[in-house]
């Protein structure tokens, strides 16, 4: 049976999906034994061990990057099979509804980030054949579903991409490598000053996780964004609404670095953001 998740259910079929989703949404859980730390997260917050954050972010992989990942027996990516690509959509959907049900005991704001890496290479050579359009529904779907369970939708991408189609794809938060790449949002200024005008936030990555952590302050870090906050305002962007809209994060995930490193990651990210508070009153 086909469900229409993108667009708005209404009548009979609407109730009849959402209790299909209650009921079966259990079989699109992650397992313990992929991710321990999940569980282990999940329990320490309900045995009291950790306070309840102001917001809650976990994520997914998104459905692009999935579907060009995974080939079907003919060695042909599964994203250009219509059928294929429904289900990963629908899957994404389902999982990402799974973890922001499981947190929901914690009672706060959460936030659910879809990671689509492969965007990076949106418009090459490789993915010529790669319809704008698709990718856009195929987010938008999943946009859609975390808007469902009341949670804000993230993006992440941690190389240069086209940062307007997360736009068109109805993301809350735009997630990107900062420290590489923070002058690449300043390509598109008027759909960002839409954005942010709109509600919406820049997670600029701007601690890096990689070697060159080695070399960093977060002094150093903190005037390097200074200087991309200052390169799009120059595009006529109102700078305070730009540090208004404003969250600093790492550039990726650290889960490949050295404890030590990753430690040093998000010691940096601490104190960039207290430099950043203190700097400037209107900035999160």
């Amino acid at each position: 049976m086909y469900f229409q998740t993108g667009g708005d259910i209404t009548g009979p079929l609407a109730e009849f999906y959402e209790n299909y989703v209650a009921e079966n949404i259990d079989c699109f859980g992650i397992s313990p034994e992929f991710s321990r730390g999940l569980y282990e997260m999940e329990r320490r917050f309900s045995e009291g061990e950790r306070q309840s954050p102001k917001y809650f972010k976990n994520h997914v992989t998104g459905p692009v990057t999935m579907g060009l990942g995974r080939v079907d027996e003919n060695k042909r990516a599964v994203y250009y099979n219509d059928v294929f690509r429904d289900v990963i959509v629908k899957g994404t959907e389902m999982k990402a509804r799974w973890l922001l049900r499981r947190f929901k005991f914690l009672g706060c704001d959460q936030i659910c980030f879809v990671d689509e890496p492969i965007l990076s290479a949106f418009g090459s050579s490789t993915y010529v054949s790669v319809d704008r359009s698709d990718v856009i529904k195929c987010l938008s779907d999943v946009f859609h579903a975390i808007h469902k369970e009341e949670a804000l939708a993230g993006a992440h991408c941690c190389g240069n991409t086209e940062w307007t189609i997360l736009i068109d794809a109805g993301v809350d938060i735009i997630s990107f490598d900062a420290y590489q790449y923070g002058e690449t949002i300043g390509y598109y200024p008027d759909q960002i000053m839409r954005f942010l005008g709109q509600g919406g936030v820049l997670a600029w990555g701007i601690v890096p996780c990689s070697e060159a952590i080695d070399k960093e302050t977060s002094q150093s870090l903190v005037e390097r964004l200074e200087q991309y906050v200052d390169r799009l305002a120059g595009k006529g962007i109102d700078k305070d609404l730009i540090w208004a809209k404003c969250l600093v994060t790492p550039s990726c995930g650290t889960g490949s670095m050295q404890q030590d490193s990753a430690k040093k990651v998000l010691t940096l990210l601490r104190e960039v953001s207290q430099h950043l508070r203190q700097q400037v009153p209107d900035s999160k």
